[in-house]
């Protein structure tokens, strides 16, 4: 009797066991779990759209062509702003914004530039900069595509977001979201907000 009570306490401790456990790794994750937003070449465009994307992010990374101060004002009501300055920005922006921001998220470092090319086509300065800081992104933006693109060589996640404003040759105005873990990159999803 003593020893049948015994094993099912032993089996309620271990089941105790297993699901504290299992709640430190879903707390590790909730911990260490950052949801980006990542956009560019908004050109003095913001929508309600694209401000409930932003609200729903830890940080929203913009790499350049805010357009005005409206742009970043109401982004930064929104969430945690990062980003760089533009071609197009003016002074009061480039005042606010370094043209290369290199940061860490979590345990993923970061290299953003406006007009940086991606891999196989960086503009040389910038692959002088990815060769000595060794991110695990790059973000360029300045074209208005979209891509993504894994450059093996220099083991760097390029990203470029493509345009959420109005003013260019784009069809679709697009973003994109992610999560960091720690040091993982997951859950990339493209957000297509409509054509222009």
């Amino acid at each position: 009797m003593i020893a049948k009570k015994r094993r099912t306490i032993v089996g309620k401790l271990n089941k105790v066991t297993q699901f504290l456990y299992f709640c430190r790794i879903q707390l590790q994750k909730y911990i260490f779990l950052k949801r980006i937003l990542l956009l560019s070449d908004t050109h003095s465009y913001i929508d309600d759209r694209i401000l409930e994307y932003a609200k729903n992010a830890d940080e929203i990374w913009h790499a350049g062509d805010f357009g005005n101060l409206e742009v970043i004002d109401e982004l930064k009501k929104a969430g945690t702003l990062r980003g760089v300055f533009g071609n197009i920005d003016e002074a009061k922006i480039r005042a606010e914004f370094p043209e290369i921001n290199i940061f860490e998220c979590e345990k993923v470092k970061v290299v953003m530039i406006h007009i940086g090319g991606y891999p196989n086509k960086y503009a040389p300065r910038v692959k002088q900069i990815l060769k000595g800081e060794k991110p695990q992104i790059f973000i360029s933006g300045h074209s208005h595509i979209l891509k993504v693109m894994y450059d093996k060589e220099l083991e760097i996640l390029h990203l470029n977001p493509g345009a959420a404003g109005k003013h260019g040759w784009h069809k679709m105005r697009t973003m994109l979201r992610f999560e960091i873990i720690g040091e993982k990159i997951e859950n990339l999803e493209v957000v297509e907000l409509g054509l222009k």
